[in-house]
């Protein structure tokens, strides 16, 4: 239901844009948020957007360099991503949360997308 492209290989400093696109149901009264997956590591909270954009949160090791936004008539989320670290290298989930408020908990996200690898060389 939730379907996320965009990932790729590329040099720090540089830009990206991860989408994801929602089929099956209509997402937007949903919370969305990106999560992220490094090798080895446990899958952490990148951003969130209320279910009207008004309202972002971010984790701290991507706040002025990452943008959250939506399209609610296209049922899509991005993820801007801008000067790119290596320590950025992971796979990139998007997840939707049926409660209104944004949260950072995973446990809290009631769909999720399978994923696409974002790598950042040096």
């Amino acid at each position: 239901q939730l379907q996320a492209s965009g990932g790729g290989l590329v040099q720090a400093g540089d830009s990206l844009i991860v989408s994801c696109a929602a089929s099956g149901r209509t997402f937007s009264n949903y919370v969305l948020g990106w999560f992220r997956q490094a090798p080895g590591k446990e899958r952490e909270f990148v951003a969130t957007m209320s279910w009207n954009g008004f309202t972002t949160y971010y984790a701290d090791s991507v706040k002025g360099r990452f943008t959250i936004s939506r399209d609610n008539a296209k049922n899509s989320i991005y993820l801007q991503m801008n000067s790119l670290k290596p320590e950025d290298t992971a796979v990139y989930y998007c997840a939707a949360r049926t409660q209104s408020t944004v949260a950072t908990m995973i446990s809290t996200y009631n769909y999720w997308g399978q994923g696409t690898l974002v790598t950042v060389s040096s």
